[in-house]
């Protein structure tokens, strides 16, 4: 791996522990005297279908919320950390869509590279975005989103994907 790669590795995850350390509650909300939107949880795992990862999301204020996902396959894996601003529909107070930015850091295999001979680094580390809507079920621990989250690859090979989406169902707590 060379030092710009581990420069922004490092640099991610302080970013995360950072934000992460922050907690918020509904009432420090009020105390401040804010009319904002405030997620109807504040911690969910699950999963995202296409391409499947594991996911969880914390918001640490009342509308901002890190998710990370970590996605495996036979031909390796890839991490992401996005950083996600939640913004509500009007009229439907469990539906809100998303936008935010993040990164991601890619391992793959041999096989992987002789599969896609236009990218033969085994590493891929670069920048992502997130465009969502998600809906917290009344009544119920668990939410469903959908996303598209197009990154673009600087370390390894670089290019644009524009395939990145999915569909998330999470327990909520």
């Amino acid at each position: 791996m060379n030092c710009k790669a581990l420069v922004i590795i490092v640099f991610a995850a302080l970013f995360t522990s950072k934000i992460c350390a922050q907690e918020f509650t509904i009432d420090s909300v009020v105390n401040r005297n804010l009319h904002l939107y405030a997620s109807p949880y504040k911690y969910a795992i699950g999963v995202k279908m296409y391409p499947s990862a594991i996911s969880y999301k914390k918001f640490f204020t009342f509308n901002k919320a890190i998710e990370t996902l970590g996605y495996f396959t036979l031909d390796g894996f890839r991490a992401t950390v996005l950083y996600e601003k939640y913004h509500p529909v009007e009229g439907n107070e469990n539906l809100t869509w998303y936008a935010g930015y993040g990164g991601h850091l890619g391992i793959w295999s041999e096989e992987w590279k002789k599969n896609n001979p236009a990218h033969t680094a085994g590493i891929a580390l670069g920048i992502d975005g997130i465009l969502g809507l998600d809906y917290k079920l009344k009544n119920a621990p668990l939410n469903v989103s959908v996303d598209w989250q197009p990154s673009f690859n600087f370390v390894g090979a670089s290019y644009f994907e524009s395939g990145w989406a999915g569909i998330g169902i999470r327990y909520t707590f």
